[in-house]
C-alpha cells in the first residue's frame, strides 16, 4: 500500500479540503497520514474520520513572534518533518510553504518521492504580500515548481497562470466542494436569534477578516429595514466589529464558526448567501470560494462579487446576483427573482459541483504515478 503525508502549515483543525483529499485518498487504497503543527490543547497524534494526524511539536512554539523567530520556527517544522518522513511513497504538499519540504526530501533522501503541489490559491499573489516577501514568494515558486510531479488548483484561471508563468503541463482543477447531499431546510437561525418568520436572512459564513468584503456588508445593514437581516458565521480579525455592530443595530447578527459536519444545516436556515471576495489581489480575483459552494449544496442563491470566475458560474447557471452597481441593488434584486426557478437551477448545478466530481480529478491526478 502507497504512503501519502499531506503537510499543512497549521494545527489541522478546521481544514476541510485537506480533510476531504485525505479520506478521498484513503477510500480509494492509499495509507494516508496528515501532517500538521502541534498546538496546545490539540493531540499530537489524532485520528480525524479514521485519518492518522500528526501534529509536530516544535521546541521553539513558544518564542517570540518576531520575523526572525519565526522563520526559526519554520526551520524546525521543515526539519522534523523530512526527519520522521523522508523515507514515505508520496507527499502532497498544501501551499506553497509546505512545498520545500518534499523537494528537499526528494533531492537529498528520497529520488523516487512523488510530489503533489496543490496550491489553495495563486501562491504568489495572495492578498497582503508585497515588497521583498512577494519578490522571495516568486523565486522560490520558480525554482522549486521545476521539481514537482503533479500541480493542482482551485479555478481554471489560476491553472492557465500556472501554464503562463512556468510553461508546465495545465495543473488538474481540484475544486473545494462539498459532498453532495441532501439538505432539508432548517430554521437555526430564526430559532438562535428570534427572528421573525417574515424576515429575510442573509448568510456571511467563513473567514471574518479583511478583503472579504464584511465592511461593506455591514454597512448596508445598517441602512436597511429589520425585514433583512445578516448573520455572519465564522471567525477571524473582524469578530469584535461585527459584535459591536450587533449590539448596535437589530438586524445584525453574529454566531461563533460551527463544525464541518453540521456547516451546511446552518447554512440551509438563511434564505441567500453573500461571497463579496474584494479584488484586492490576483488571488483573490480569480478565486472560487468552497463558501460559494456551500451555500449551493444548501439549496441557497448566492450574492457574489463582480470577479470572473465567479461572475461565470452564476450567470451561466443563474443561480442567483453578481454585484454590478451596490450589494443594497442586489438584495433588492435577488428577492425579486423567481424562486422555484433558482431552487431548480440550484438543484443542477449542485450536480455538478460537489466533492465526487472533484474527487475523481484527484484519484486520476495520483493514479498516474
Amino acid at each position: 500500500m502507497k504512503v501519502v503525508i499531506s503537510i499543512v502549515l497549521n494545527n489541522f483543525k478546521n481544514d476541510s479540503r485537506v480533510l476531504k483529499e485525505a479520506i478521498s485518498l484513503q477510500n480509494a487504497g492509499y495509507k494516508v497520514k496528515v501532517v500538521a503543527l502541534h498546538e496546545e490543547p490539540l493531540e499530537e497524534y489524532d485520528n480525524v474520520e479514521n485519518i492518522s494526524i500528526h501534529r509536530i511539536k516544535l521546541r521553539s512554539r513558544n518564542w517570540l513572534k518576531h520575523k526572525p523567530f519565526q522563520l526559526l520556527k519554520y526551520f524546525e517544522f521543515i526539519y522534523r518533518v523530512v526527519k520522521h518522513y523522508k523515507n514515505i511513497d508520496m507527499i502532497h504538499c498544501n501551499d506553497l510553504e509546505t512545498l520545500p519540504i518534499g523537494i528537499i526530501i526528494k533531492k537529498f533522501f528520497n529520488k523516487d518521492i512523488n510530489i503533489v503541489y496543490d496550491a489553495h490559491e495563486y501562491e504568489i499573489e495572495r492578498h497582503g504580500i508585497k515588497g521583498i516577501r512577494k519578490f522571495v514568494t516568486k523565486k522560490l515558486e520558480y525554482f522549486l515548481i521545476k521539481d514537482v510531479d503533479k500541480v493542482i488548483t482551485v479555478s481554471d484561471t489560476i491553472a492557465n497562470e500556472y501554464v503562463r508563468l512556468y510553461n508546465i503541463q495545465k495543473p488538474a482543477l481540484v475544486l473545494n466542494t462539498p459532498p453532495l447531499r441532501e439538505i432539508d431546510k432548517t430554521n437555526l437561525f430564526r430559532e438562535t436569534f428570534n427572528i421573525s418568520e417574515d424576515a429575510t436572512i442573509f448568510l456571511y459564513q467563513g473567514s471574518l477578516n479583511k478583503g472579504r468584503g464584511i465592511e461593506t456588508i455591514l454597512e448596508t445593514f445598517k441602512e436597511l429595514n429589520e425585514d433583512k437581516v445578516v448573520v455572519f458565521m465564522g471567525y477571524g480579525n473582524l469578530d469584535k466589529l461585527i459584535k459591536e455592530n450587533m449590539n448596535r443595530y437589530n438586524n445584525i447578527y453574529f454566531h461563533r464558526a460551527v463544525s464541518p459536519n453540521v456547516v451546511l444545516e446552518y447554512t440551509s436556515s438563511a434564505d441567500f448567501g453573500l461571497s463579496l471576495i474584494e479584488d484586492t489581489c490576483l488571488s483573490y480575483r480569480y478565486c472560487l470560494p468552497n463558501k460559494m459552494f456551500e451555500y449551493l449544496m444548501a439549496g441557497i442563491p448566492v450574492i457574489v462579487s463582480n470577479l470572473p470566475e465567479m461572475k461565470k458560474i452564476v450567470k451561466n447557471f443563474d443561480i442567483g446576483i453578481v454585484i454590478e452597481n451596490s450589494l443594497k441593488e442586489s438584495i433588492v434584486e435577488v428577492m425579486s427573482l423567481d424562486k422555484k426557478i433558482l431552487k431548480k437551477n440550484i438543484k443542477v448545478i449542485k450536480d455538478i459541483y460537489n466533492w465526487k466530481e472533484q474527487e475523481n480529478v484527484l484519484i486520476g491526478v495520483y493514479s498516474e504515478f
